[in-house]
């Protein structure tokens, strides 16, 4: 099984200075342009069960680099 990291730079809602990294992994579809077109309902999802977060960037990259799309 291939996997993508979606990668989101979240903050808190209360303090907006404070962020930090997410990593939501899930099956490749075979591209990262895919994961593009599938990230916002992971998005979508990861929003709601955080409230206290925003999510203010976002990327998909393969697990062992730093590509970006």
């Amino acid at each position: 099984m291939n996997l993508v990291d979606l990668v989101l730079t979240v903050c808190m809602l209360a303090n907006p200075t404070d962020c930090r990294t997410e990593h939501l992994y899930f099956e490749s579809r075979g591209s990262l342009v895919q994961c593009m077109m599938l990230a916002p309902s992971e998005i979508a999802k990861w929003s709601e069960s955080h409230p206290r977060l925003k999510i203010v960037r976002w990327k998909c990259v393969f697990p062992d680099g730093d590509q970006e799309t």
